[in-house]
């Protein structure tokens, strides 16, 4: 497996053809001079010691040298093995609420964002600790398996609408019961399922989900999202209404979230515009005993460059060297 630390300098390899350019033009314009000094040929005799041929040596050498340069430069890396990698962490489900009454304006610019936003900056705060994210409105589905790799958790975050789920609804206990299905095999003890919705469940029993969920070890926290008083709820320009006409005002409903969280042996928080919820979840999450887990990972790459700058140095040696001239045969003739 070959691996460029740098592979952005190698792009210096398009400045190759430029050297061939630049000698072209520096010889043309060294053949107008010498027509200046009158015949081409005749001029050419007088100086027997110059090579035409030798730029273009030197030119070559000098090419053959920087290549090897950029690549040195770029360090590459040979060698990767596997190991083995231990790390300490819990493992975390997300469960993200991305119902129709998610975008109501509680918070600015809605509720849903504001949830991504924090997520977003508590992902920027995990070290070893595992992290998966499951989104659900009249079902759910597993958005991001259980991983390390922040990077990818914050793209599939920046992804989530509420278009997400093509079922409307808000199915909490359903949610809880796919996060407890995607916990990873190494997991045992330092499970915790982080539950974001406005509350307003219509489809199932969150709390005998949560209850099932602690027995099984894992702790079930509840985040809400909205206010008592409720806010109407956006909907492609207007404002959402039920079936008789009526517009509707989506509440946050703290009783089941608490409920939720007792059950679940956890901690219920609502959420706020300065302070979201999650630190304090985490918080609590961090004084849970941490597990163990491997990973295979590559790593100790076999640092390559300095082979390539040697040949490189060799090369612009030899370059240097050469010279324009042709040797002089016969130094001593008596």
């Amino acid at each position: 497996m070959l691996n460029f630390a740098y592979a952005r300098y190698l792009l210096l390899l398009l400045l190759i053809p430029v050297f061939f350019v630049l000698q072209a033009l520096v010889l043309r314009m060294r053949r107008n001079r010498v027509r200046k000094l009158g015949d081409e040929a005749l001029v050419s005799r007088l100086m027997p010691s110059y090579s035409s041929a030798r730029p273009w040596v030197r030119t070559t050498l000098f090419a053959i040298g920087f290549f090897f340069f950029v690549i040195g430069l770029s360090r590459p890396q040979i060698g990767a093995k596997l190991k083995e990698h231990e790390t300490k962490g819990a493992e975390i489900m997300i469960v993200l609420d991305v119902s129709n009454s998610m975008l109501a304006e509680d918070y600015s610019p809605n509720r849903l964002e504001r949830a991504k936003l924090a997520i977003s900056r508590l992902v920027d705060k995990l070290r070893d600790d595992r992290i998966g994210l499951i989104v659900f409105a009249g079902n759910s589905f597993v958005q991001l398996p259980i991983t390390t790799d922040y990077v990818s958790a914050k793209m599939f975050l920046n992804s989530i609408s509420t278009e997400s789920v093509p079922v409307q609804g808000t199915a909490i206990g359903d949610a809880i019961n796919t996060a407890m299905r995607s916990f990873s095999a190494q997991s045992e003890k330092s499970r915790a399922v982080v539950v974001i919705t406005d509350g307003e469940n219509h489809e199932d029993d969150p709390v005998a989900a949560a209850a099932q969920a602690a027995e099984m070890g894992v702790r079930v926290f509840a985040i809400g999202v909205g206010s008592p008083e409720g806010k109407p709820v956006p909907l492609n320009g207007e404002l959402l209404k039920d079936k008789d006409g009526e517009i509707v005002v989506s509440r946050l409903d703290e009783k089941v979230l608490q409920e939720v969280a007792e059950a679940g042996k956890g901690l219920y928080v609502r959420a706020g515009n300065s302070e979201f919820g999650l630190n304090p979840v985490i918080d609590e999450i961090k004084r849970m005993d941490d597990e163990k887990y491997n990973s295979i990972v590559f790593e100790e790459f076999d640092e390559q460059f300095m082979y390539f700058l040697g040949i490189a140095l060799f090369f612009f040696v030899v370059e240097m060297l050469v010279g324009d001239r042709r040797p002089r045969r016969h130094l001593f003739k008596r």
